[in-house]
């Protein structure tokens, strides 16, 4: 299910000029393909924690899938653009009930001894679909339309149903917990707004309505949801944040995701606008190293299992940190070949480091304090996903806009300071590693 819901989410960005030719409709518009599904997912996330008290694994699993294959149907069957938006809202549905239970059922029901392996093999699940679901849509759209694109993943859906209602088995009784719904309300504004006020950046003013005050918006959302969670039983345990060695590896996740994204933005464009290379060749280029690093997570597991936090982690942060550098200060002149070699280093050291992040992040929490260690983790992938997709395009625009530059120049200037910010945040993670793996107080729960 995870997989179908990363293949679609990235397949479908390929499918934009299609779409708002056979819909006519225009880029503002259509982009809400992603952003609605992004909003709904990030909002649903952290209800997870509370989910799983609530409700059986296997009865939440058997829910999301069916609506992840009412929202395919209704998207492959959709007459208009409004009903296919609908149907990826229904899809978000399901991928946010079932994306942080794929690492709870791991963590519930694989022995400590093969936890890390586990865990990579969750992160290989979610890095796959990233990988080949630009490939997968370009080639669906040009041959058969990209109505397939949903056809082709209701297989894997019935498969992974039946896979689940086989052997999806409940470790931890369920309890009567409740739900707070205005907890649930500030949640959603602040997601919302804070989705919405960084999408907006590149196109509008900082301290516009729809940039400032939706910014402004959710931070005064989230300052009322800490409030009500000290009212009533919170529907995230944002405490588990007090846990230095939680936290630390929390920000070394977010860091690492902000980097990945900034590179699946910065490179393509750079390989284009700047090499003057076809879309197709940018996408051939950054391929392979998309696949090692997917297929790098359960090795990286292993290292962690065999050999504990240190090497995998260690190692992961500084071949980030080195690759970053690299391309920052040989951005006005790289060549395809470097960022290609370049790009692969760092999927390499994406591998090594993101699952066992999660893995050794959780293993301060103890007991139902791991599934809000989860919810907090799956939710900060999701929000910096969109957090950083947009700071790195005004970043790179901004570079673009500088007057008496070629696009080519500006465009190489952008991805220099780009890539400054990506590395000043992989920097501040690598201390914070440091730090926790070598001077941590808290004991592992």
């Amino acid at each position: 299910m995870s997989l179908c819901g990363t293949i679609v989410e990235t397949a479908m960005n390929i499918t934009f000029p299609t779409l708002m030719r056979q819909f006519g409709i225009g880029t503002s518009t259509v982009q809400w393909m992603t952003t609605l599904y992004l909003l709904v997912v990030a909002i649903i996330v952290p209800l997870s924690a509370y989910l799983k008290r609530r409700f059986t694994t296997k009865a939440l699993f058997i829910t999301a899938n069916s609506l992840f294959i009412i929202g395919v149907l209704t998207d492959a069957l959709a007459p208009s653009f409004a009903v296919l938006l609908l149907g990826r809202g229904i899809q978000g549905l399901g991928t946010g009930i079932a994306l942080p239970f794929m690492f709870n059922i791991i963590i519930d029901q694989v022995p400590m001894a093969k936890l890390g392996l586990m865990m990579g093999v969750g992160t290989l699940i979610t890095a796959v679909g990233p990988a080949i679901g630009p490939t997968f849509g370009g080639f669906v759209v040009d041959t058969l339309g990209w109505r397939y694109i949903f056809v082709f993943l209701l297989p894997l859906l019935i498969a992974s149903l039946i896979l689940g209602i086989m052997t999806i088995r409940q470790k931890h009784p369920t309890q009567a917990a409740s739900l707070d719904w205005l907890s649930v309300l500030f949640l959603a504004v602040a997601f919302v707004a804070m989705i919405l006020g960084f999408s907006n950046l590149g196109s509008r003013a900082f301290l516009s309505l729809t940039v400032g005050g939706m910014l402004l918006l959710a931070v005064v959302a989230f300052i009322l949801l800490g409030w009500r969670s000290r009212q009533v039983t919170p529907i995230i345990n944002f405490s588990v944040l007090k846990n230095s060695g939680f936290s630390s590896l929390t920000f070394a996740l977010f860091a690492f995701q902000i980097a990945t994204i900034g590179l699946s933005f910065i490179l393509p464009n750079y390989i284009q606008l700047v090499n003057g290379a076809s879309a197709n060749l940018a996408g051939l280029l950054v391929l392979p190293g998309a696949l090692l690093g997917a297929a790098m997570s359960p090795f990286g597991g292993r290292i962690y299992d065999n050999w504990g936090a240190k090497p995998p982690l260690l190692l992961g942060i500084i071949l980030a940190l080195g690759v970053n550098v690299t391309l920052m200060v040989f951005a006005q002149s790289l060549s395809n070949w470097a960022i290609a070699v370049l790009y692969t280093v760092y999927m390499l050291s994406l591998g090594l480091s993101f699952g066992n992040l999660m893995t050794e992040g959780l293993s301060y929490l103890s007991g139902l304090t791991k599934s809000d260690g989860n919810a907090i983790m799956t939710t900060v992938q999701q929000i910096s996903g969109a957090i950083g997709t947009a700071i790195v395009a005004t970043i790179v625009a901004l570079g673009q806009a500088a007057p008496h530059v070629s696009r080519a120049v500006g465009t190489a200037n952008g991805a220099q300071h780009a890539l400054l910010f990506v590395v000043v945040l992989l920097l501040i993670a690598l201390i914070l590693l440091v730090r926790v793996l070598f001077f941590r107080k808290e004991a592992k729960g």
